[in-house]
C-alpha cells in the first residue's frame, strides 16, 4: 500500500503541545535513534523524549545519580555534553531531576507527547524554555 503524504503526517510524531515533533539537537546529535529528534520506540527502554537544554546543575546531579553525561566517551562518539546543548532525556531520569530541585529546562516543540505518560504538562511547562 502506497502511503499518501497526509497519512505520513498523521503518524508522524507529535510534540507534548499537539503539533509536530520539532528537532531537538543535531551538534550534539541526539535521540535514542541518534535522528536529533526525541523519537522513541519499542527499543527504548529509557524514554529518551524529554528535550532538555542541560546546565550545570543537572549534570552534577545526573553524574551523582550514576549517569555521568559530561565525560566524553570518544569509543562511543560521545563528546560529553556541556551546560548550553540540547539533549533527549529520559522521561523518568527529568521527574528525578525535578523532584530533586534540579530540573532542566525544557524544549516544548521538541519533546515528544508520550512524556506526558511520566511527567504532568504543568511541570514541563513551568520549566519551559519555549511555550
Amino acid at each position: 500500500m502506497i502511503s499518501t503524504r497526509d497519512e505520513q503526517t498523521d503518524n508522524a510524531p507529535r510534540n507534548v503541545l499537539g503539533g509536530p515533533l520539532e528537532p531537538c539537537s543535531k551538534d550534539p546529535l541526539t535521540g535514542f535513534y541518534r535522528t536529533g529528534c526525541c523519537e522513541t520506540g519499542p527499543d527504548d527502554a529509557g524514554q529518551h523524549v524529554i528535550c532538555v537544554q542541560v546546565d550545570a546543575a543537572f549534570l552534577e546531579f545526573s553524574r551523582s545519580v550514576g549517569n555521568d553525561l559530561s565525560t566524553p566517551l570518544p569509543e562511543f562518539g560521545f563528546n560529553g555534553l556541556q551546560a548550553g546543548n540540547q539533549w533527549c532525556l529520559c522521561a523518568q531520569r527529568w521527574v528525578q531531576a525535578l523532584q530533586a530541585g534540579c530540573a532542566p529546562p525544557v524544549v516544548l516543540a521538541a519533546t515528544e507527547a508520550s512524556a506526558l505518560t511520566v511527567a504532568s504538562l504543568e511541570d514541563l511547562t513551568a520549566h519551559a524554555l519555549d511555550s
